[in-house]
């Protein structure tokens, strides 16, 4: 199962585009939209394209581990629970009391105050998570996409990538950042 365009764009929205890696909210150093990990160090820069590239092949490992939870039957809930994952990690999906009401057969009213519960960052309510648990708690029971499944097709993109993945890695992308470093010193240098 993959994501829907609506979600992969609305993810770009949530996540917002920096181009420079920062510190979130959280302290976590993150570059593009929402890419962590160990390969994000202080001073790097990429391009939109390779940002999206990133948050590709992120929500990839996330698409696979809530689709393995069996639990969304429609798109746009499958969409909302990669959402939250995303943000949040798959973890903090797996032992959310979140998924344990939808489990159960919990109620609209009861699956959407689930959402809303996971609104702090740091300790802090963050208003942009707020939003960001509406839309989701929204798309989960989005009464215009209630038939089956869409398939997205990233099939040419995994070719793209398979190439670029490293069984050191554990198939997650072996990423560099050194040409973007030397871009911005050049163009630093230049001034």
């Amino acid at each position: 199962m993959r994501i829907s365009d609506i979600c992969f764009e609305q993810l770009k929205r949530f996540e917002g585009l920096r181009n420079e890696a920062y510190y979130d909210p959280a302290g976590v150093l993150t570059i593009g939209y929402g890419h962590t990990g160990p390969d994000v160090r202080p001073g790097d820069v990429i391009t939109k394209y390779w940002a999206e590239h990133l948050l590709k092949a992120d929500l990839y490992d996330v698409e696979r581990a809530v689709d393995e939870l069996q639990v969304a039957i429609t798109q746009p809930q499958f969409d909302a629970l990669v959402s939250f994952a995303f943000n949040l990690g798959i973890y903090k999906l797996k032992t959310s009391t979140l998924l344990k009401t939808i489990q159960e057969g919990g109620s609209m009213h009861e699956i959407k105050a689930e959402f809303k519960k996971w609104v702090y960052a740091g300790g802090q309510k963050l208003r942009g998570l707020e939003q960001r648990r509406e839309w989701e708690a929204r798309r989960f029971f989005d009464p215009d996409e209630m038939e089956p499944m869409k398939r997205r097709d990233w099939s040419d993109f995994h070719k793209v990538t398979r190439n670029r993945w490293s069984s050191e890695n554990k198939g997650k992308p072996s990423l560099n950042f050194v040409e973007s470093r030397q871009r911005k010193t050049e163009v630093k240098t230049q001034k």
